[in-house]
């Protein structure tokens, strides 16, 4: 028995290509994207545009699959959290995270992540792979199935609105399936999520981050969490390999020639190692010497089963971010989210196959 293609792992370049190498012309490579896309139909033969006979070819040699859905938690605050689970019975867990008239989607790249971050609980799951061009954007897709929002709103009310690519694993550390998905997520023809809307964060793999932005004209996030090497090695091993000064000559090079291109620089505030303010006035200092025009997002520690790290008291965050405004950056402390059901920052991790 001949194994399907996915649909959802071609780029529209790719699907194209595949179309016309099928015999069909290529305007139906088009109709075939909107109804994945715009349509969000998982039927090949609900494609009603399409004549029976290429439907019946279609659906012998091609597939449109979700990840498949084996939990959900709503938290009180309304944040969504999935475990979902893919062909291979691998893992990953995805977030909604709802505003009034809006929300941002958390997507995962990797099953696990290498990068080993101490203060992470999904770094404390081993790496198993990468994820597919597939599994990428079948996750947003299965929260779009979830809230209804198909086909694809043509105005800007989407409560889906925003992609935060900050779940599990380093989008850097698999970058060509990473740029693909985000390619076919923003496609005006499809999903048509704008790419201004679409955030993805790296705990600092220099050497990528500049092309990983060129092939996709999103938005970049560092994960920082230090103000030097010192701190910063001690609870991010990816430090030893790309030093800070490495880290914001990339983020300098990222703003060249487009200066509306902020970056913002996650940082998690834990007590008595990061949080005083002379740490504050080192990461002023260190901004300002490269000339980078940022945001910082200061994030509330949240706490998960066997780590060792404390939050920082309200009042000393609160003082941190005050230092950091009065030199000029916006610091606003985020709002954790889905504690309740371990949905917040840092605290994604696939639950075990057995449990």
């Amino acid at each position: 028995m001949i194994e399907k293609k996915e649909l959802t792992e071609f780029t529209k370049e790719e699907l194209f290509e595949e179309i016309k190498n099928i015999g069909e012309k290529s305007f139906r490579a088009k109709q075939i994207w909107q109804w994945i896309y715009f349509r969000g139909i998982t039927d090949i033969m609900e494609m009603s545009n399409l004549s029976l006979s290429l439907r019946q070819k279609l659906a012998e040699n091609y597939t449109i699959t979700r990840p498949k859905i084996i939990t959900e938690q709503i938290s009180i605050d309304k944040t969504h959290k999935w475990l979902l689970e893919f062909k291979d019975g691998e893992r990953v867990e995805m977030v909604y995270i709802p505003e009034k008239d809006r929300g941002a989607v958390c997507i995962s790249t990797q099953v696990g992540c290498a990068m080993g971050c101490k203060f992470c609980h999904t770094g404390s799951q081993k790496f198993t792979r990468n994820l597919t061009v597939s599994e990428i954007v079948g996750q947003f897709m299965v929260a779009r199935d979830a809230y209804k929002e198909w086909p694809s709103p043509i105005n800007e009310t989407r409560y889906l609105s925003n992609i935060v690519v900050m779940g599990m694993g380093e989008p850097l550390n698999n970058l060509d399936n990473v740029v693909k998905a985000l390619n076919i997520i923003t496609d005006g023809d499809g999903i048509a999520i704008s790419r201004r809307r679409v955030t993805m964060s790296t705990s600092g793999i220099a050497p990528r981050i500049v092309e990983a932005l060129q092939k996709t004209g999103v938005r970049l996030a560092v994960s920082l969490h230090a103000p030097n090497n010192t701190v910063r090695s001690q609870i991010m091993p990816i430090n030893d390999k790309f030093k800070i000064e490495e880290v914001m000559k990339a983020c300098q090079e990222y703003q060249k020639g487009d200066h509306s291109r902020y970056i913002t620089f996650e940082y998690l505030m834990l007590k008595d190692l990061n949080d005083n303010k002379q740490h504050a006035k080192e990461l002023i200092s260190l901004l300002k010497s490269y000339k980078l025009k940022a945001t910082f997002n200061l994030i509330p520690f949240n706490p998960w089963p066997g780590c060792g790290f404390t939050p920082s008291n309200p009042k000393t965050v609160e003082e941190f971010s005050k230092t950091l405004e009065d030199a000029g950056f916006a610091a606003p402390v985020r709002v954790a989210r889905g504690q309740d059901i371990l949905a917040a920052c840092g605290q994604l991790k696939s639950k075990n196959k057995e449990k």
